[in-house]
């Protein structure tokens, strides 16, 4: 029988890996370089042993090698770690690989690099390696220390810029005889279809998951896993990104669900063996008369990547606020060239603009920050103290200044801050959502559905969906009267005019979208169409039905966005029932001069205003509970008021009231004794079991209020809780209701939960 030549290859070639790697055990050496040497014996350029025949095959399987460590490297990254490493890896992460970048790129355009081959290096260079680090910290005992948990989270934040540099450098490679306006403008609608693929990932793939997961075994996960794995990769190859990036978001959308570990786990015999494939493939490129004729370049590569990381590593690290001796033992430790310089040397290579000699340099230049790095880090506190030694007591005394102001500072963000990172993270969602509904109703639905009708009605069709999506996220990106909005306006009339022109900008982009499929597909005389559609859509967003749809899939999404964290907290502390920490109440006395006397609840508007409820009045020796919106509000009324902590401080100001010297929590007052039981409040969580005659329907149709006499104050949507909901939110099987009212009106509500037998 005939045995294929990569069968003999791959026994070769893994054989010798496994040896490699033992003597590399042996001798404590990272074993990333045991298979690069293991690769570079089997490679043709260490003839005294055999050679690999079928290379074809062996880089097409390191290409898969490629696709699922970027898989798993997403897989470790889900999008809570962005705001869990803080700000620190963040800005030490921005500033040493931008800095590292450029000084990689005058380098190599001052040894007479190409411009490409100069970026490829300064971005190959500007990456360190996770593997290294992390072996490195647990043989010298260091793993627990302050500075390592900080290196971590740069190294986090490092794979995901890496990631984007990859599509930045496809995009620049593909886009080298093109203007650069043009290639901004390539790259920017290529953000905007990235943002709507990972919303649209999120908002399916838990909940596709959690649908089936009761079916699978491990066999089907590996399968499913990795399937959506390449259809991603596939997909993102379509879209103009790497297929790269496209295994990334995979892996990050995975570790975002609560089935995370399982995939891991799954597919992790797998990765290790494809791998293994990759560093050996690496090896086999490694030219040692490469190596031997560049090695004046390796040697300087190899001191400007270490030198260059520690200055800029440190110098992030001490912008974000760390100590001198935090930043420099950081600094030191990133010094090693990661193994993502190989994926990225590789996509230079494969994309046909970076040269092949390249590769062995900065393989050669990789191992010998490799094993510099444990001298590096045991050697840091000595740097240090040489540091201090010699730096003038003013530069220490103002730099010991900067770091304490900013480990010290309140992590408050003014209400400017907070409230102009709510509009850019709206205008940039929201806006990006709705333009790329445009643009693929008229470039895609439309020539699509022309060969199923005439162009007009191909037209109208394709307009007609892109409305409905303009008009489903219209309401949220209007959305304006918040609580902080709400504090900037109360606050000073000199915050309104930049905040009403800010709104004019919401208004007009939106107009600039609506106006583009019609500009495109009917002309732009149709001026009086324009203003027809822009009105018809007005009109639609405040539509019941699309408010409900809006809300159902927001809850959904949030939902499954923090499926990790909920089930963690599930799994931690039981099943939570009660949303009475996250709701305050307080009571006040409506004063003799009150401006409001005499105006019913439902012209006050409060919970739109403000998103407080009044639950109760006491008028005298009477009390109202849960008072319609008819009810007057009359001098020496006092008003019980209910909502979260933000929303209770803009009312006070908003009514120029002296604050309440405490301001409880829902619980601290369930769990005060009130004489009054007959009017006394009672809350309770009720699981809905399908069987209730609410369920289906809006909070706002339900009745409950003007029938049940109860207010629903919170609703858990599969362990979501959603604080003061909208009226619009339908009440679903199996959410958690959390209602207000008096104590028999909340036990009746209650008994329409148990399901006749």
């Amino acid at each position: 029988m005939h045995i294929p030549s990569l069968v003999t290859d791959l026994a070769m070639m893994l054989i010798v890996a496994g040896i490699v790697s033992i003597i590399f055990r042996k001798l404590n050496l990272p074993v990333i370089l045991g298979y690069i040497l293991a690769g570079f014996i089997t490679s043709p350029y260490f003839p005294m042993f055999f050679s690999v025949e079928d290379k074809q095959t062996i880089n097409a399987l390191s290409e898969l090698g490629v696709i699922i460590i970027l898989f798993h490297i997403g897989l470790e990254f889900d999008f809570h770690k962005l705001l869990s490493v803080g700000s620190t890896a963040i800005v030490t992460a921005i500033v040493k690989m931008s800095g590292v970048l450029a000084v990689g790129y005058c380098f190599g355009t001052m040894i007479g690099l190409s411009r490409m081959n100069s970026v490829f290096l300064g971005a190959m260079l500007s990456i360190s390696s996770t593997v290294v680090i992390r072996k490195a910290f647990d043989e010298l005992g260091v793993a627990g220390e302050k500075y390592t948990s900080l290196v971590m989270g740069t190294l986090i934040m490092e794979d995901l810029f890496g990631v984007f540099i990859m599509v930045i450098l496809s995009s620049l490679a593909v886009g080298q005889n093109t203007g650069g306006t043009e290639l901004m403008i390539h790259l920017g609608l290529m953000g905007c279809y990235l943002v709507v693929w990972l919303l649209l990932g999120i908002f399916l793939l838990p909940t596709f998951l959690n649908k089936i997961m009761a079916l699978m075994n491990r066999e089907m996960l590996v399968v499913l896993s990795l399937g959506i794995c390449f259809c991603m990769a596939l997909i993102a190859r379509s879209l103009g990104f790497s297929v790269e990036l496209g295994a990334f978001l995979a892996g990050s959308l995975f570790a975002g669900t609560k089935h995370a570990e399982e995939v891991e786990e799954s597919t992790s015999a797998i990765k290790d063996m494809f791998s293994v494939i990759f560093f050996l493939s690496v090896g086999m490129l490694v030219d040692p008369s490469v190596i031997a004729e560049q090695w004046t370049s390796i040697l300087p590569i190899a001191i400007i990547a270490v030198l260059a990381k520690l200055v800029f590593a440190t110098l992030g690290m001490v912008l974000s606020g760390q100590s001198l001796g935090t930043a420099i033992r950081s600094g030191f430790s990133l010094a090693p060239i990661g193994e993502f310089s190989y994926i990225i040397a590789s996509l230079g290579i494969s994309l046909g603009v970076m040269d092949s000699y390249l590769y062995p340099v900065i393989v050669a230049a990789s191992v010998l920050t490799t094993l510099i790095t444990p001298v590096l880090i045991r050697n840091s506190g000595r740097f240090t103290g040489f540091l201090r030694g010699h730096l003038p007591e003013k530069v220490l005394d103002k730099m010991t200044q900067y770091s304490s102001s900013e480990q010290d500072k309140e992590e408050k963000i003014p209400d400017w801050g907070v409230w102009l990172r709510q509009y850019f993270q709206s205008l940039l969602l929201y806006g990006t959502i709705m333009l790329v509904a445009a643009i693929a109703g008229v470039h895609l639905a439309a020539p699509a559905l022309e060969h199923l009708t005439n162009g007009v009605w191909a037209g109208v069709i394709s307009c007609g969906g892109i409305y409905v999506v303009i008009a489903l996220f219209l309401r949220p990106m209007l959305k304006f009267h918040d609580k902080v909005f709400t504090r900037l306006w109360l606050d000073s009339k000199a915050n309104r005019p930049p905040m009403v022109l800010l709104i004019c900008i919401k208004v007009i982009l939106i107009a600039v979208i609506v106006f583009y499929p019609i500009h495109q597909m009917f002309g732009a005389h149709r001026s009086i169409l324009f203003i027809a559609v822009l009105a018809a859509i007005l009109v639609l967003s405040k539509t019941d039905f699309i408010t409900t749809s809006y809300l159902e899939m927001e809850t959904r999404f949030l939902r499954n966005l923090n499926e990790k964290t909920i089930h963690r907290l599930q799994q931690e502390n039981g099943q939570q029932e009660w949303l009475n920490e996250d709701i305050n109440i307080f009571s006040y006395f409506v004063p003799e001069d009150a401006p409001y006397i005499g105006k019913r609840l439902s012209e006050l508007e409060w919970g739109r205003r403000y998103d407080v409820l009044v639950v109760k009045i006491r008028r005298g020796e009477r009390s109202i509970l849960l008072p319609q919106g008819s009810v007057p509000v009359q001098a020496g009324d006092k008003l019980y008021v209910v909502g979260n902590l933000a929303a209770v401080c803009n009312l006070h100001k908003a009514l120029d009231i002296d604050p309440p010297r405490r301001i409880r929590t829902l619980r601290a007052f369930m769990e005060t004794d009130y004489p009054d039981t007959e009017n006394a409040l009672a809350c309770l969580a009720i699981q809905v079991t399908g069987c209730e005659p609410y369920c289906g329907q809006s909070i706002m149709n339900t009745q409950i209020l003007n029938k049940g006499h109860c207010m629903i104050l919170g609703i858990q949507k599969n362990g979501y809780p959603v604080v003061m909901p909208d009226p619009h939110l339908t009440i679903r099987k199996d959410d958690v209701i959390w209602v207000m009212g008096s104590n028999n009106n909340v036990g009746r509500l209650a008994a329409f939960s148990v399901c006749p037998l």
